[in-house]
C-alpha cells in the first residue's frame, strides 16, 4: 500500500501561483511514477502533469504547459506542482496518484485530492 497525502491547496487570484505537494508513505516511493490530476465541478477528471520514477522524464497536459511544473524529490518521498499564472479556469480538486514503473501505467493508488480556487 502506498498513502498519498496532498497539501498546499487554497484560494489565489488569477495570475498567482501555488505549489503543491503530495508525501507519500508506504512502500518505496522511487519505484513509482506520479501524476497530478484535477477535477473541476461537473467536468471529467483530468491528467494534469506526471514524473517518471527517477525524475528524468515529464508530461504536461497543452492547458497547463508552460505554466505548472512537477518535481519529485525521493529521498523525502514527495512529489510537488508548482503552478504559476492560475487562472479561474485552473479552479478544481488536484489529486495527486501513483503508478507503479511507468507513468503510463495505470494508476494504483490515490490521494485524497486538494481544492484549489482561482478568484478572477
Amino acid at each position: 500500500q502506498v498513502q498519498l497525502v496532498e497539501s498546499g491547496g487554497g484560494l489565489v487570484q488569477a495570475g498567482g501561483s501555488l505549489r503543491l505537494s503530495c508525501a507519500a508513505s508506504g512502500r518505496t516511493f522511487s519505484n513509482y511514477a506520479m501524476r497530478w490530476f484535477r477535477q473541476a465541478p461537473g467536468k471529467e477528471r483530468e491528467s494534469v502533469a506526471a514524473i517518471s520514477s527517477g525524475g528524468s522524464f515529464t508530461d504536461y497536459a497543452d492547458s497547463v504547459k508552460g505554466r505548472f511544473t512537477i518535481s519529485r524529490d525521493n529521498t523525502k518521498s514527495t512529489v510537488y506542482l508548482q503552478m504559476m499564472s492560475l487562472t479561474p479556469e485552473d479552479t478544481a480538486v488536484y489529486y495527486c496518484a501513483a503508478m507503479r514503473g511507468s507513468m503510463w501505467s495505470t494508476t494504483e493508488y490515490w490521494g485524497q485530492g486538494t481544492q484549489v480556487t482561482v478568484s478572477s
